[in-house]
């Protein structure tokens, strides 16, 4: 897969989906800023930083993608992918639903997913060193390039989701503390019951990783 780096950018997703659109970049291709200025968070908030920390997306084909994977479920599958990288890299994060991810209580990272066609674009923000955007940190001695590169040779063996699945279920009671912003209301996950596609039943409704 190719890699572009960067000193720094507003947003490595807008930046990728932005050249994918206009034909100068083709998947699967990766980028990385050691900077980044005004990336994207979730409910549309940022996520920013300074050098030492995590900014990077990756662009795949959905051709590419286990068959069984419920695209709904993208967040789910990227982001358990990385949390298994930084476990196997010696930090203790754990994935809280559904694309979080956390030490301990706190939070130090996210992942936004975006679909392009018949493409998936998946951006990742981790506080590695330097608590930022109001969130903790690890803090860890890996380096962004060493994390990119061994995320994406974990992300392109295109494990089954049915096999990541059944390691992130043991992992989904970790997030029965805490609570999702569902509609704009904030959902306590205590009594919520996981299904085999990611999704969650909540107070007897279906609610979906994909925001």
């Amino acid at each position: 897969m190719e890699i572009i780096s960067f000193k720094s950018l507003p947003s490595t997703q807008k930046y990728l989906v932005e050249q994918i659109e206009k034909g100068e970049l083709h998947v699967p291709v990766a980028v990385i800023a050691m900077e980044q200025s005004s990336g994207i968070g979730s409910r549309d908030n940022e996520w920013s930083g300074g050098e030492g920390n995590f900014f990077a997306s990756v662009a795949v084909s959905l051709s590419d993608l286990p068959s069984d994977l419920p695209l709904s479920s993208a967040s789910i599958y990227f982001s358990f992918i990385m949390k298994k990288t930084l476990e196997a890299l010696g930090e203790n994060v754990w994935l809280k639903w559904p694309n979080d991810f956390y030490l301990d209580e706190a939070k130090v990272g996210g992942t936004i997913t975006r679909k392009l066609k018949n493409i998936l674009v998946c951006g990742i923000g981790i506080n590695l060193k330097k608590s930022q955007n109001g969130y903790s940190s690890l803090p860890s001695d890996i380096s962004p390039e060493n994390l990119l590169h061994k995320y994406l040779e974990s992300l392109l063996k295109f494990p089954k989701w049915k096999q990541v699945f059944s390691e992130y279920q043991i992992e989904f009671e970790l997030s029965r503390r805490f609570s999702v912003h569902i509609e704009n209301e904030r959902k306590s996950l205590a009594d919520a019951a996981l299904c085999e596609d990611g999704s969650l039943i909540i107070g007897g409704k279906k609610v979906y990783s994909s925001r």
